[in-house]
């Protein structure tokens, strides 16, 4: 079977990608574009920091939901278009405290992200977009950030950790593709 929607990722392996790719194979793939996501080394990243679990575990399960909603964004593309995008920076709303140091009293060796207008989220990334023929169509290097992301408001992702960062790249997706 031939499989048009292909998500790649160095950091996804294991389970964690077997059912990811297992959950886009059940999807109704003949009327979905191709999409591939490659992330950098998240060591290098500007800030891809948990407050709660290894940094490495943190950046997979950040990059596997990142990656699911641009693979969402991607299905309002034309059967057979092609998008290859290749992250090269990543640095999330807010950043990483003691929890001592927000006020909070609790244990030193806890943290948390404290999230703050100065703070905002910015991905850098670049893109190749092509037809079913592979004749491209579009090709940037992207630097987005979104310095009002406080004052957005978005109710679809109000509980998600990385609101932020998806409103952004949906404002991003929207007028690069749809807009145009």
């Amino acid at each position: 079977m031939k499989l048009p929607l292909l998500v790649k990722s160095g950091m996804l392996s294991g389970l964690l990608g077997t059912l990811l790719l297992s959950n886009i194979v059940m999807a109704d793939s003949d009327n979905l574009p191709a999409v591939q996501v490659k992330w950098g080394d998240y060591k290098e990243f500007t800030d891809v920091k948990s407050a709660n679990e290894s940094r490495k575990r943190f950046a997979q399960r950040t990059f596997a939901d990142l990656e699911k909603y641009i693979v969402k964004l991607a299905s309002d593309l034309p059967k057979g278009h092609q998008l290859n995008i290749e992250v090269t920076d990543l640095d999330l709303a807010g950043r990483v405290l003691p929890a001592s140091f927000a006020g909070l009293g609790m244990h030193s060796a806890d943290s948390i992200r404290v999230i703050k207008q100065i703070d905002i989220p910015r991905i850098k990334f670049t893109y190749i977009y092509a037809d079913q023929d592979g004749v491209e169509l579009k090709r940037d290097d992207v630097n987005i950030k979104d310095m009002s992301f406080l004052s957005r408001h978005n109710p679809v992702f109000r509980s998600d950790s990385l609101k932020y960062e998806k409103n952004m790249l949906r404002s991003w997706f929207n007028e690069t593709f749809l807009e145009s």
